[in-house]
Formats: structure tokens, C-alpha cells, sequence
């Protein structure tokens, strides 16, 4: 693995409510994520870890079908976005996000968006990896090597892969 990638091994359910957990207590403000991995990876599972840690009660709905739901969290805003049935970049001028500054934006399927979303600070991706997952992080620009470097540091996460 380089320096500009880190990979962790995620066992079961609860490693991934850990990890996002550890996410969420390293975050820069705002942050923007994209999340990377086939259908079942976990990361709609990482995402409501996340938002869970962020403080958000209630029921977290998967953004599938209404493509973006939004969540008040500390702070301001945080979106959770899931593209997987767009049929182009330019199907997300119809969902009003121009204008958003939101603390947080969670992007499952980031590459259907294409140029119409904003530039990640990490890119996370999700593979299945016999039962259960591993993760691999992508940190872009110096927002997310700082943001990567202060994960590392997290004693829960355990060594890399």
C-alpha cells in the first residue's frame, strides 16, 4: 500500500459503525466524501454509522430511491447522496444542491455525478472481502492527507492491512 493509501480490515457490522465512527470524530469541517464500491459493499451501512455518531436520531433512510436525504447535525447540514440511478450529471440540477453548504456530503456512486459534485477531501472504498469488508482510503489534497494521517491515529481501528 503507499503513504497516500490506507487499508483496514472491517470483520463484521460492528467494525463498520466503528470505523464510521472514527470517521466522524476525525472529520474536517465541511467535509466531502466519496463513497467507492459495488452494490452491497457497506456503504450505506457506513453512512448511517456516521450520521448515527454525528448525533442524527430517528430513522436514516437510504437515499435510493429520493437520491438525497438531508440530516441537521452540529453545525449545519449533512447530505447523504446515492446516484446509483441517475442517468447523467445532468439529472442533479433538479435536486437544488448549487447553493447547499452543508458540514457533510456522503456520495454513494460519486462517479455518475461527474463534474456536478464537489471535489472530495477522501475518497472511500468498500470491498467485500470473504465475510466481511475492507476498506480502502483515498485522501485528496491536504485536507485529506491531514484526515487520513489523524485516522491512523485512532487506537480502535486497529493496525492496516
Amino acid at each position: 500500500m503507499s503513504e497516500e493509501h490506507d487499508a483496514w480490515s472491517l470483520p463484521d457490522e460492528a467494525a463498520t459503525v466503528t470505523f464510521a465512527q472514527a470517521l466522524a470524530a476525525t472529520a474536517p469541517i465541511p467535509s466531502v466524501v466519496h463513497l467507492v464500491g459495488d452494490l452491497g459493499a457497506g456503504k450505506s451501512t457506513l453512512a448511517r454509522g456516521w450520521l448515527r455518531a454525528l448525533g442524527v436520531t430517528g430513522t436514516i433512510r437510504s437515499p435510493t430511491y429520493t437520491l438525497v436525504e438531508r440530516y441537521p447535525v452540529a453545525g449545519g447540514e449533512a447530505l447523504h447522496l446515492d446516484l446509483y440511478r441517475i442517468g447523467d450529471a445532468g439529472e442533479l440540477e433538479f435536486l437544488g444542491l448549487d447553493d447547499v453548504a452543508a458540514t457533510l456530503w456522503l456520495i454513494e456512486w460519486p462517479e455518475r455525478g461527474a463534474q456536478a459534485l464537489p471535489a472530495p477531501d477522501l475518497r472511500i472504498m468498500l470491498e467485500h472481502a470473504g465475510a466481511g469488508r475492507r476498506v480502502v482510503l483515498e485522501p485528496v489534497g491536504p485536507g485529506g492527507r491531514d484526515w487520513s494521517t489523524r485516522l491512523r491515529a485512532r487506537p480502535e481501528l486497529g493496525p492496516l492491512s
